[in-house]
């Protein structure tokens, strides 16, 4: 009795699947060219998907910055040209450098120019390519 409900019921499994691979077969060549679209538009979502998560990925923030002391001192910078540096790296022009820190425009000057000296440039994105290079600022 066993034996035959199995082999019916394998029968009937195998003739469901049959119909199952028929249908689709039938609807396979009815929208040939959806299943096309429909896969070439899955292609390029994964694709999208992919250059999205390479482009935009995070870095992990790392800790507080802590200036490299080694390269200040052997540079010969004093803090308050540290601080002035750290605002050119910020953007800021003289006259807001010298109202952030309660100084003269000129004292600013007279500070970006021993910079210049001290680090060996002769602009203020190679200073703030090479401060950042060396640690001085973020």
């Amino acid at each position: 009795m066993l034996k035959t409900v199995l082999i019916y019921g394998l029968a009937l499994a195998a003739g469901a699947v049959a119909l199952q691979w028929l249908e689709y077969q039938i609807w396979a060549r009815a929208h040939a060219g959806t299943i096309y679209v429909a896969l070439i538009a899955a292609a390029f979502m994964g694709l999208g998907i992919w250059v999205g998560a390479r482009l935009f990925r995070r870095e992990p923030r790392p800790g507080p910055f802590t200036p490299n002391a080694r390269a200040q001192s052997s540079l010969g910078i004093t803090e308050r040209e540290r601080e002035v540096l750290q605002l050119l790296a910020d953007g800021r022009s003289n006259k807001e450098i010298a109202a952030r820190l309660s100084l003269s425009p000129n004292t600013v000057k007279t500070h970006v120019a021993r910079l210049f000296e001290k680090l060996r440039v002769a602009r203020r994105t190679e200073a703030i390519a090479l401060a950042r290079q060396i640690g001085l600022v973020p």
